[in-house]
């Protein structure tokens, strides 16, 4: 019986690849990449030249039972997304409960992930927290934010940028445009940025300010939001941003 390993890939910064990673990657019998192109230049980086498969959301209802009969053969296999840890936000969690169902051994190494340097620099409590991901497009949006009005744990959100000033709007009518947030954008890369204040200044500097890159909403939870103030929205010293290696696709896990 094989192995399947879940691998995290660097957010932005190509240096937050881990030793192990690397060593996996090597290894492994055959890499299902979300996108075999994106992964390419980080496979090129580290010098990984195993055999590289597509394994996506269009493709992974077809491939899944296939890749588990490899790995029921005996081969290692590495599961890779764009950016960010596979199955929070992307693909994964099919393969991976197919893998638990026919007995197939699922190890997931520690990494790269976009909303745990988000809410850790958010300046609001992170000891408890839930995480949302992307809320639905259209039908569920609502009553999604319904069942959170009272929810007293820190809220983790991810977004694209062209939606980002509509998402915080929709969360001050929900919540309250006094709520306080914190808005992280390119983490890791060269122009990281955290902008921190109650909704209402927050969507007052987007709307001047055009965000770029991808973007982590982390929201006060209801019981937090007289004792978590956090300093009015101001973008970080650019100054202190770690160096990164230039934008890739909205793909935030």
């Amino acid at each position: 019986m094989g192995k399947l390993y879940i691998v995290p890939t660097p957010v932005g910064n190509l240096e937050d690849m881990t030793f192990r990673a690397v060593k996996v990657l090597k290894e492994a019998d055959f890499i299902l990449a979300e996108d075999t192109r994106t992964s390419s230049v980080l496979l090129q980086h580290y010098d990984i030249h195993g055999e590289l498969l597509s394994h996506h959301k269009f493709n992974e209802h077809e491939t899944v039972q296939s890749v588990v009969m490899r790995l029921q053969g005996g081969a290692t296999a590495a599961l890779i997304s764009d950016a960010g840890t596979p199955a929070i936000s992307d693909p994964g969690f099919l393969l991976v409960r197919e893998c638990v169902k026919h007995g197939v051994e699922v190890q997931t190494l520690p990494g790269a992930t976009a909303f745990v340097p988000a809410l850790v620099s958010s300046g609001l409590p992170c000891d408890r927290f839930c995480f949302e991901g992307f809320l639905p497009q259209k039908k569920g949006r609502q009553s999604r934010l319904e069942l959170l009005k009272n929810e007293s744990r820190s809220i983790v959100f991810y977004e694209s940028p062209r939606r980002l000033v509509k998402t915080l709007k929709q969360l001050a009518d929900a919540f309250g445009g006094s709520r306080q947030v914190s808005v992280a954008r390119e983490i890791s890369k060269l122009h990281e940025e955290h902008v921190r204040g109650s909704l209402d200044e927050v969507i007052d500097h987007f709307e001047k300010v055009e965000p770029l890159g991808e973007i982590v909403i982390v929201l006060a939870g209801a019981a937090d939001t007289e004792e978590s103030v956090v300093p009015q929205a101001q973008p970080d010293d650019p100054m202190q941003m770690l160096m990164g290696t230039g934008k890739k696709k909205n793909k935030y896990k």
